[in-house]
Parts: structure tokens; C-alpha cells; sequence
């Protein structure tokens, strides 16, 4: 994103510097004290244009308001004075449009209610101290035409914004729902057997009360468990959704289906001992696993080769899906590996993906076995 933001920029000063070199050919700058106003103005307004996109969303418009309050005085000196009359600035026009768009489209909605009409003021007026009548007459048609371009290119833009935060809102709900779930499921697991050992206790109270002890000491592990399970996921629930249906739990062994429900593309590896790992880190390997494959099966253009790799390392789990396609869209940091994220880094790990040098997509998890 920075990178294309860069991009745009370099994009953004060349089109001003071009701008620029057709107003001098055009004649609009001027050495008089009126043309050095209009200069003065256009160049704030083209400084403003470039660093708009650097600033917040309630500083851009009042920022913004400053080239266009001197774009209006300028143009109000120019049409009352007989001797000075100029074509019209390009540089500064588009700078002002930009920023019309980058208000619409940043800024908060009061401030962009405010700055928005100012701006358009700036540039509709601007034919009335253009000189010659034909000029002044395709302007007064097209400067109007460009705000309005301008104004539904900003509003589109937030749409879409507002759009995608709807999304990752749903998806962030979503991924809650599963963790309720999945806390339902480990606290009735390590519930049901607190209540199996403390009823084996008393049955074997009288006839065999040397086993007490090892049944009591189970009881207290698997309490002490179930605790480090609830606060494990229990930061995770801001959001709690009351319809989540509670399906079967996944684990490690369930990776398998995934794979082989992928295709013959795809192969696992499985390398280390994964018995008596917690629920919540075998639940969540086995969905940065799906959410991998679902990726591969959605960006990724001819992927022959799907390789998953699950391994343990001492006190880590390792989780790694890497193909050989070539990714559509310039990359696949969706709404799903920002869930993933989140679950990842809750459970103490770290979450990676971007394209191989080999070419193809990698997908990297690690998750602790044990946390403090």
C-alpha cells in the first residue's frame, strides 16, 4: 500500500510540474503584484494537493482552506480589475480538485460539508477573470462538470471504504462466534471430566482410598487447564453472537480432510507428536490451514503444487501452506488472515504471508505449545 501511495504521488508531482510548465507557456504567470497573488495562490494550492494525503482526516479541510481562501481572493482582485485578465491555471485547478476529492473521500462528514462548497467556489469562479469570451464560456461549462466528477470520485471512494470496514467488521464478528464456540466446547470438555474424576473419587472413597489422591490431583490439573483455556480465549469474545451453532471442535487430525478435499495438487506433511495438544491450538492450526487453501483455491492462477508442512518444534507448533501460483489482484491480505491474526497473536504466535522468491504464496503460523 505504501508503495503504491508512493506511486501515486510521483504520479500526482509530475502531472502538477507538467501542469505548471503549460501555464507559463500559456501566459498566466505573471510579474505584477495581481499575478504574483494568482502565482502565490496556485502553488499553495499544488504544496496543499501533495501533502493531503499525509494528513488526517480533520486537519486535510481545514488545511485545504487555506489555497482556496486565496484562490477566492484572487479571482475576486482579478474580475475587478480591468487591466489584469489571465487564462485560467491548470496547476491550481486540478490541485483544488484533487483536494475536493480527497476531502469527499477522507475527511470527516462535517468538516467536507463545510470545506467542499469553498473549494468548488475557488474553481467555478475562476472564469471571471479568464480573458476572452470563448474561453470564459467553455470554463464556466467545464470547471463545473470537473467538480462533479471530483465530489462523486471522493464520495465513491468512501463507499467503498465504508464498505470494506462493514466487511472486516463481519468477519472480525464471525471469527468471535467461532471462539465462543470454541470456549463452550474446551470448558465443557475439561468440565465434564472434573465431574467423571470427582464422581470415580467418591465411588472408590471407601472401597479404595489410596486412589483418592491420584483422582484428586487430576481433578486439579484439569481445572488448572480449563483456567488457562478461559483466559486464553476469553479476550477474544468483546463481541459475543448469541445464534453461533456449536459444531464438533477441529484438530490436527481433521488437516488430512482439508487436504484431500483440496485436490491431488495438494500434499501434507505432518512431522513431531501432537498428542495432548490444547484444543484451542489444534482448532486453530487446522483453520490457518483452511484459510490458506481457501486463499490458494481464490488468488492463485495455475498452482500445481500445494504443499501444507505441520510440524513441532520444542515448545512451538509450526504451521506452513505454500503454493506455486501466481496470485491474482496483487496480493491475498484479505479479511481472513486478519482474523487469523487476531486468533494467532491471542494465543501468544505470529502469523506471516507474502509471495515466495521462488514465486507463489507462503503462509507462515507459529503457535506455543504452553503460556504463561
Amino acid at each position: 500500500m505504501r508503495y503504491l501511495w508512493a506511486l501515486c504521488w510521483l504520479a500526482g508531482a509530475a502531472l502538477l510540474v507538467t501542469l505548471g510548465i503549460v501555464d507559463y507557456l500559456a501566459g498566466t504567470i505573471r510579474s505584477d503584484q495581481l499575478g504574483m497573488l494568482q502565482l502565490g495562490s496556485g502553488m499553495l494550492a499544488c504544496l496543499v494537493a501533495l501533502v493531503g494525503p499525509a494528513l488526517g482526516p480533520a486537519m486535510l479541510p481545514l488545511v485545504a482552506l487555506v489555497p482556496a481562501g486565496t484562490s477566492l481572493a484572487a479571482t475576486f482582485l482579478g474580475a475587478t480589475s480591468a487591466d489584469h485578465r489571465a487564462p485560467l491555471a491548470f496547476a491550481a485547478t486540478a490541485s483544488l480538485c484533487w483536494l475536493i476529492a480527497l476531502i469527499a473521500w477522507r475527511a470527516r462528514t462535517v468538516l467536507a460539508a463545510i470545506t467542499v462548497p469553498v473549494l468548488t467556489a475557488a474553481i467555478v469562479l475562476q472564469p471571471l477573470w479568464a480573458q476572452g469570451s470563448g474561453i470564459t464560456t467553455i470554463a464556466a461549462l467545464a470547471l463545473p462538470l470537473l467538480v462533479l466528477v471530483a465530489i462523486a470520485a471522493g464520495v465513491s471512494a468512501r463507499l467503498v471504504g465504508l464498505n470494506r470496514a462493514r466487511q472486516a467488521d463481519a468477519i472480525r464478528l464471525a471469527q468471535r462466534a467461532e471462539f465462543a464456540r470454541d470456549l463452550h466446547d474446551y470448558v465443557g470438555h475439561h468440565v465434564t471430566g472434573i465431574v467423571l474424576l470427582a464422581q470415580g473419587a467418591r465411588a472408590m472413597a471407601d472401597k479404595q482410598p489410596e486412589l483418592v489422591l491420584p483422582a484428586l490431583e487430576r481433578i486439579e490439573q484439569a481445572g488448572t487447564e480449563a483456567m488457562a483455556t478461559m483466559r486464553r480465549m476469553v479476550g477474544l469474545l468483546r463481541d459475543a453472537d448469541a445464534a453461533a451453532d456449536f459444531s464438533p471442535l477441529a484438530t490436527i487430525a481433521d488437516v488430512q480432510e482439508l487436504v484431500t478435499e483440496f485436490g491431488p495438487t495438494a500434499r501434507l506433511e505432518l512431522d513431531g507428536d501432537f498428542d495432548g495438544l490444547p484444543a484451542e491450538i489444534q482448532s486453530t492450526v487446522h483453520r490457518v490451514v483452511m484459510e490458506s487453501l481457501t486463499n490458494v483455491r481464490k488468488h492463485s492462477d495455475g498452482a500445481r503444487d500445494v504443499r501444507v508442512l505441520v510440524s513441532r518444534a520444542a515448545k512451538w507448533i509450526n504451521v506452513g501452506v505454500a503454493d506455486d501460483g501466481r496470485g491474482r489482484h496483487g496480493g491475498r491480505a484479505g479479511f481472513g488472515l486478519r482474523g487469523l491474526t487476531e486468533r494467532v497473536t491471542a494465543l501468544g504466535g505470529s502469523i506471516k504471508a507474502g509471495p515466495r522468491a521462488a514465486g507463489g504464496w507462503m503462509v507462515e503460523a507459529s503457535l506455543p505449545v504452553e503460556r504463561d
